[in-house]
């Protein structure tokens, strides 16, 4: 057996027992009010774009709130005031597709990368987001999903949410999670010593643990593949320049075939 089809065959049997183990959401939690924190301008169209639209096309009020400008990106290639207004552009231009109105849309603007040092900062700022709208649900990327800025993000609007003493229900939903094997080969492509391999085993296996929870999205995949479209430099080279990576180019394309599964995976909690 190839190795093409040995991981290929592992995931596949991953992802049945995923969902075989999950709990689905309920017409009537897609009805509930959330905000979606997002660390950049893309992680909530790859997160849970399809729970936006499941959610939006429910009639629940659905705020999202992106905590970087993503002025980082590509900043070895085009200054960072020019990405910063691209990149918010693009979000407001997805959260349209996604059904979700500028009005309802923030931006806090902390520079990109730099969030694990702005924490007390931001989490007055988030309290203050939370207390103004009291959503019944909130999400926020999953607590080890690897990016300092994902990680903060969790740990900020948690800590905001205990703070606030709010009673609502918690989803963490995984981005670059899905850089460990099984479900990419990313770990082996960049030829990592055996030990990171297995840290990379253990880490794409958390959701044995974690990820109990799913929304059906086959409905809206084609609407979710719009909505992440309107990321265009993220998406394509805005420049023809070899330096301007795209998501496309993770893995060899495995990394964003990972957003467009039947299901968006959560793990959910409740804080009271």
């Amino acid at each position: 057996m190839t190795d093409l089809n040995f991981n290929t065959l592992v995931r596949r049997s991953c992802h049945a027992l995923m969902q075989r183990r999950c709990d689905f959401a309920q017409p009537d939690s897609l009805k509930r009010s959330a905000i979606v924190f997002s660390p950049h301008q893309d992680d909530e169209t790859l997160g849970c774009g399809g729970t936006i639209l499941k959610k939006t096309q429910a009639g629940a009020p659905i705020k999202i709130v992106f905590m970087t400008d993503g002025s980082q990106s590509h900043s070895h290639v085009m200054s960072a005031k020019d990405l910063r207004k691209i990149r918010s552009n693009e979000a407001l231009a997805a959260a349209e597709k996604l059904g979700v109105a500028s009005k309802d849309v923030m931006f806090l603007n902390i520079t990109d990368g730099t969030l694990t040092h702005h924490k007390n900062m931001v989490i007055k700022k988030v309290k203050e987001i939370l207390l103004t709208t009291l959503p019944e649900e909130v999400f926020v990327p999953y607590r080890q999903d690897g990016v300092p800025d994902h990680n903060a993000t969790c740990h900020i609007v948690v800590s905001a949410l205990k703070e606030c003493g709010l009673r609502t229900t918690v989803y963490e939903y995984p981005v670059w999670f899905w850089c460990n094997w099984p479900w990419t080969n990313f770990a082996a492509q960049q030829k990592q010593e055996s030990s990171t391999l297995g840290h990379h085993w253990n880490t794409g296996l958390n959701w044995l643990k974690y990820f109990r929870h799913a929304v059906d999205i086959q409905d809206v995949l084609d609407l979710k593949r719009i909505a992440l479209e309107q990321h265009r430099s993220q998406m394509t080279r805005l420049i023809p320049d070899s330096g301007w990576s795209t998501l496309g180019d993770i893995a060899q394309g495995e990394f964003l075939q990972c957003f467009f599964q039947d299901y968006e995976f959560f793990y959910r909690y409740r804080l009271n």
